[in-house]
């Protein structure tokens, strides 16, 4: 009779370790997240989990302390009913046993299933852990003190944390890389990455360059001047005077026919000048996140970008940012410039204007852009010279073949990415 006790109280303790280690699994690897926006919906349980959260050494004590009280407890009794059986053999025999029975009943099941099913176990065992860690909490306490003075003798401040700083930047880089789905969800993938990337990225290396900037000259009669910004694709053109770098306002397309609206038939007196509005210029080494933000205080759209000599380098427009995030937009009075042609064979044809950043977005690519904004500008920046039509390069994987040149400047490539399980370096 005692025995069939015995054998009750160890299946009870097996149990009750099984509890514990699956509450420890489940309570570590749920959502976070998903218990914040449970709880907002009026959830209890997933309060008491968030409300665990924040206790987590106390957590974590409690769990850890009763568990070993369980597992020595059986161990004790099974090493006791052994030796009546079979002598001083059967500390061995219980030792085997115990390891066997608590290694898959009591940890390996009970955490694979917690692990499986972080979400659902938290929010089961949740009641009963808080009033675990209530109970104990005179004990854990105590224990905590003992461990924190001992890190404290050793020199161990365990309040510190060296990636304090980059840790929930990192934590939420790693969530978006590890969330894969379908097309739609990698879309969302991109944008949430792009998003990150804001405040690393200059306005410098997303900005609509000089040469491809549409700009009028202010002394134009106003009659021509009308007729370039109607039948041009810009709302807002920049305007100089006797040189293109002497920008001295920026014409916007509404005010101007609101001006000849007024004026009527008569432009003689119409001042193109007074109508156009001040120039922004600002430093092309200014992060998007910091010009976004610019853009709202200013409630402008539209900015020319000069670099450290004051010379002027390009425009950037909200738009450009917002194409950073969510890709390019087009509307209808969008210019249609080819920039990359896939082809039959998984390659390829790119123009050498467009960049790296955007190839990255679009196809998921690994190109490092630190060094050169464009693909073009990467092929020079690893081969050290220009190279001739029909040359190839091995670069992080990927082969590009220069396809044609205009003068020193590689004006079309293709590009061949790496097969799946190519490695990249």
């Amino acid at each position: 009779m005692e025995d069939e006790t015995s054998l009750i109280i160890i299946f009870f303790l097996l149990l009750m370790s099984a509890f514990f280690s699956g509450s420890e699994t489940a309570l570590t690897a749920s959502s976070q997240p998903l218990m914040h926006r449970l709880e907002q919906g009026g959830d209890k349980r997933a309060a008491v989990v968030n409300r665990l959260y924040d206790q987590k050494e106390r957590l974590i004590g409690a769990i850890l302390l009763g568990n070993n009280l369980v597992n020595i407890l059986a161990s004790s009794l099974a090493t006791s009913l052994l030796i009546t059986y079979f002598g001083e053999a059967g500390v061995a025999y219980a030792t085997l046993v115990m390891t066997l029975l608590v290694l898959i009943f009591a940890e390996v099941m009970p955490k694979t299933y917690a692990i499986k099913n972080a979400n659902t176990v938290a929010l089961a065992v949740s009641t009963p852990v808080r009033i675990l860690v209530a109970f104990l909490s005179p004990v854990t306490r105590t224990v905590e003190l003992i461990v924190r003075g001992l890190f404290h003798m050793c020199g161990i401040d365990i309040r510190a944390s060296d990636d304090a700083e980059h840790e929930p930047e990192q934590e939420l880089r790693g969530a978006i890389d590890l969330h894969t789905g379908d097309e739609e969800t990698g879309l969302e993938r991109v944008m949430l990455r792009n998003v990150l990337d804001l405040a690393d990225v200059e306005v410098g290396e997303i900005m609509i360059h000089r040469s491809s900037v549409h700009t009028l000259d202010a002394g134009l009669p106003t009659a021509e001047l009308i007729a370039a910004v109607l039948d041009g694709p810009y709302t807002r053109v920049p305007l100089w005077r006797d040189e293109p770098d002497n920008i001295i306002g920026v014409l916007h397309a509404k005010a101007l026919f609101r001006a000849v609206n007024a004026a009527g038939e008569d432009l003689s007196n119409l001042d193109i000048k007074a109508i156009a509005s001040e120039p922004w210029f600002i430093p092309e080494t200014t992060p998007l996140l910091d010009q976004m933000e610019a853009f709202r205080e200013r409630r402008e759209h539209f900015a020319l970008v000069v670099d450290e000599y004051g010379s002027l380098q390009g425009i950037v427009t909200l738009e450009d940012i917002i194409e950073e995030i969510v890709g390019n937009i087009d509307d209808e009075h969008d210019l249609s410039v080819a920039g990359v042609e896939p082809q039959s064979d998984g390659s390829y044809l790119v123009d050498g204007t467009v960049t790296i950043r955007d190839l990255n977005r679009q196809y998921e690519w690994r190109l490092p852009d630190e060094e050169a904004a464009t693909v073009a500008g990467l092929v020079l920046h690893e081969a050290r010279r220009i190279p001739e039509v029909g040359q190839s390069f091995r670069l992080f994987g990927f082969r590009i073949d220069i396809v044609a040149r205009q003068r020193h400047q590689i004006t079309r490539l293709r590009v061949t990415p790496p097969k799946p399980g190519e490695a990249t370096d």
